[in-house]
């Protein structure tokens, strides 16, 4: 990773905008200063996390990063340990980068190089988390807790190339070296249910376990029903003030149609901070309501849910770094996009299906597929037409709305696929063709009906290898066969009722 500069990011402001004072030099000449991983901002951002743990009492912080999953893994570091890992890092096992979604390994771990022919990953050794000072937050919801995100490197100080986080700032990277910056606005859908029982029973240990038991929250059917939402209050205020007091961008908390449905919208932000913002939000909900008598959950199409799946619309446009213009935006009279705008939007068409994998990683999000459902079946554009896979916001559009993401999808992943598709539509200067007005009859192809489809048309893409590297897309593709053949190798209650009587 390069060095960031105090200009690339503003140090975040933690304790309510406190002064920023130098690192003392006892906390430099470690892992961080050694390699060079560390930018003035991030010494300056380090020194302000200091003060703010002196001045708010702060004893223990989260470190944590996201996995493939894009669950967050880490380490809760007293106060006094915490002053070493802003010079060494901290360190985890490398197998955690290995694992399904049932935290199995997949890969033959104590075999050279993993069996994946990364060295570094062989014999669970570790690897080194490298806290990110600049997204530090005070948890108001655990008392005297910190929390900070954190990079992957190896021993000798090298990126992990499987960390999720630097894959999706080497994309953001590439992209700024054709002379843009990305945007990113989130609406990210989520079901509240209250617990009846937590599912824990000590005659099953282990994961996956039996799901939580619980029971209706709202009734469905109504969208934006203000008495409905008010029915709510408590957990609109519940998540209101945990996610602003996290410092988290959000602008609203609305009823969705499926019962038990809320969404939840955050204010445009650079792509690397937005993904950051979306890894806080999720795990920020789910441990409010946790501790409030509620399960949360991001999964896209839970049981009950027939009427309405949650889905992540990801909102994006195109900053020129030059001008600091919104390149999306067409001097044409009478024109949607600009021409940079149309390339872009072409090619998140053409590498729709294999960027699937990204925007629904779970065997579960493809059920969302389904017509005149406001989900996507099929990949087409049209302009403020919610049916439609892109949506061109707006009759003289600034953004593109991706509207095919579940809210589980890892946001690193999904982000950095947006632009690696419309960047290669930018390069080889694509056209979309024209916008439709009929999303769920168009003559077009179709989405992936399922993760194994999807699965296939990412093996078949070429643009995601070359920039992720060959070795990523191989490791993701078969993490998620993993999760594939456990799914079907299950009895499914449907087989059960469809066979069992009658055969």
């Amino acid at each position: 990773m390069t060095p960031r500069s105090v200009d690339e990011r503003p140090v975040a402001e933690g304790g309510g905008g406190v002064a920023v004072r130098p690192m003392p030099d006892a906390d430099r000449g470690g892992f961080v200063e050694r390699h060079g991983l560390w930018g003035d901002a991030d010494y300056a951002a380090a020194a302000q996390l200091r003060r703010v743990l002196d001045e708010q009492g702060i004893e223990l912080v989260r470190l944590s990063f996201c996995d493939q999953h894009g669950s967050l893994r880490g380490k809760t570091l007293t106060r006094d340990a915490l002053w070493g890992a802003l010079r060494d890092g901290c360190t985890a096992p490398s197998s955690l980068l290995l694992k399904d979604t049932s935290g199995k390994s997949v890969y033959p771990v104590f075999t050279p190089g993993a069996g994946i022919g990364i060295e570094g990953l062989a014999g669970a050794g570790d690897l080194v988390l490298v806290p990110d000072p600049g997204t530090f937050r005070v948890l108001p919801w655990a008392q005297g807790t910190g929390w900070l995100l954190c990079d992957l490197y190896f021993p000798d100080g090298t990126p992990v190339p499987l960390s999720t986080r630097e894959l999706c700032r080497k994309a953001l990277t590439r992209l700024g070296g054709h002379g843009y910056e990305l945007t990113v606005g989130v609406e990210l859908e989520f079901h509240v249910f209250r617990t009846v029982h937590d599912g824990r029973d000590p005659a099953r240990p282990g994961a996956p376990g039996e799901p939580p038991v619980v029971a209706p929250l709202t009734r469905g059917a109504q969208l934006l029903h203000e008495e409905e939402l008010d029915s709510v209050d408590d957990v609109v205020h519940l998540l209101h003030d945990g996610l602003t007091a996290l410092d988290l961008p959000v602008r609203s908390i609305e009823l969705e149609f499926g019962p038990n449905q809320l969404e939840v919208t955050l204010a445009p932000r650079p792509g690397l901070a937005a993904a950051d913002a979306v890894v806080l939000c999720r795990g920020a909900i789910r441990q409010l309501c946790r501790r409030n008598g509620y399960h949360a959950t991001f999964m896209s199409r839970p049981l009950g849910a027939d009427t309405a799946s949650a889905g992540w619309h990801l909102h994006q446009s195109l900053v020129d770094s030059m001008t600091g213009e919104n390149a999306f935006v067409s001097t044409v009279p009478g024109a949607v996009l600009s021409e940079t705008g149309m390339r872009y939007l072409a090619g998140l068409l053409r590498h729709a299906a294999a960027a699937a994998v990204f925007a629904t990683p779970t065997v579960n999000g493809y059920k969302r597929y389904q017509p005149f459902s406001l989900a996507p079946d099929r990949i087409v554009w049209g302009v403020d037409n919610k049916g439609a896979m892109v949506r061109a916001v707006g009759g003289a559009a600034t953004r593109l709305e991706n509207r095919s993401g579940e809210p589980a999808a890892n946001p690193y992943l999904y982000v950095a696929s947006q632009v690696v598709s419309g960047l290669a539509g930018i390069e080889e200067a694509l056209d979309p063709g024209p916008p439709t007005e009929t999303p769920y009859a168009a003559e077009a192809p179709r989405l992936p009906g399922s993760l194994m489809e999807a699965l296939d048309a990412l093996e078949r893409d070429p643009v995601f290898a070359p920039v992720f590297g060959r070795e990523v897309v191989d490791w993701f593709v078969t993490l998620k066969r993993a999760e594939v053949a456990r799914y079907l190798a299950e009895v499914s209650a449907w087989e059960q009722r469809e066979y069992f009587g009658l055969f």
